[in-house]
């Protein structure tokens, strides 16, 4: 009895596919990315690229909100450290108004990195634009835009 009831809970809890041996992922929850220095992590998160704060746990971890997302921002702890080869990708309408949002707020972009067509899509066109956080975190922006003629 007890294993039918395991089979019923992981396939329909929404653990499992009933059709599949793989999980019934439906979304990304949350990102952590380590940082040097945590109030200028959150500084820079909240002030400079705009994510909403939600809440510090003690001195080590900070947490936004990001979409459907929740961005940790953490201390290093073991093998992770600061900088790693990680890419945030925010999605935003207006990658031109966004980009000299951040402009104004400090964040500089090199030529290479400045909004640009990364490619035409069939409904619309993909562009992108990219900036480092204060650990050399590699960030982008990221528009679909409607078709240009």
């Amino acid at each position: 009895m007890r294993c039918a009831f395991e089979v019923h809970r992981i396939f329909n809890c929404g653990i499992m596919s009933p059709m599949s041996n793989t999980p019934n992922i439906n979304g990304l929850g949350q990102v952590a990315l380590t940082v040097s220095n945590l109030n200028r992590s959150i500084a820079f998160y909240k002030d400079v690229v705009g994510l909403p704060f939600l809440f510090q746990a003690g001195p080590t971890l900070a947490f936004f909100k990001c979409g459907d997302t929740r961005l940790m921002l953490g201390m290093p702890e073991n093998d992770f450290k600061p900088g790693s080869s990680t890419v945030l990708y925010f999605k935003v309408d207006d990658i031109h108004s966004a980009a000299a949002a951040l402009e104004a707020k400090g964040v500089t972009f090199s030529d290479e990195f400045k909004p640009h067509l990364i490619t035409k899509m069939a409904n619309h066109d993909l562009w992108m634009c990219f900036f480092y956080d204060p650990d050399q975190h590699l960030l982008a922006l990221m528009a679909e835009m409607p078709k240009s003629i």
